[in-house]
């Protein structure tokens, strides 16, 4: 049975890194990859969507990825308990226009005790910036390196 440390019930410290490896994966923009943290009926809504499944992950993040070009994500523990974890999260992106974005957004997670996350309810809002006013410089489809500001260093 594949577990996904670490687990439930959550520590400050388990509950940071649980964080940083969910960031961590994101930022590989690898959908198969990144569905493999979840269980195999997770069930999220991601804006307005809904989604169930592992397959309708990686359907949602293929397009999400082809869609938001040059993306890089910080994410930031809100709060935990036992087997649940709020997170706040910006990431930048670029359309196929050349726009660039800062969508910021609220996470809501619970994890069953092998450590997969079973629910996923993202709330998210984009808001248009110039190229210049961009906060997140890493080499694309890579970790945000040990070092960067995080979230609330950043003044977000």
């Amino acid at each position: 049975m594949e577990t996904r440390p670490p687990l439930p019930p959550f520590t400050l410290e388990s509950a940071t890194k649980k964080v940083r490896l969910a960031e961590d994966g994101w930022n590989s923009r690898n959908p198969a990859k990144v569905a493999l943290a979840y269980t195999e009926s997770s069930w999220w809504r991601n804006r307005s969507t809904f989604v169930q499944g592992r397959d309708q992950i990686i359907e949602l993040l293929t397009d999400k990825w082809a869609r938001e070009q040059e993306y890089r994500l910080i994410k930031e523990l809100w709060a935990y308990e036992g087997d649940r974890i709020a997170v706040r999260f910006v990431y930048e992106w670029q359309n196929h226009d050349g726009q660039w974005f800062r969508s910021h957004g609220n996470e809501n997670w619970q994890f069953d005790g092998r450590g997969l996350m079973q629910w996923r309810h993202a709330s998210i809002n984009d808001v248009p910036i110039t190229e210049s006013d961009r906060m997140f410089h890493w080499d694309l489809n890579g970790p945000r390196p040990e070092g960067h500001p995080g979230l609330s260093e950043l003044g977000l």
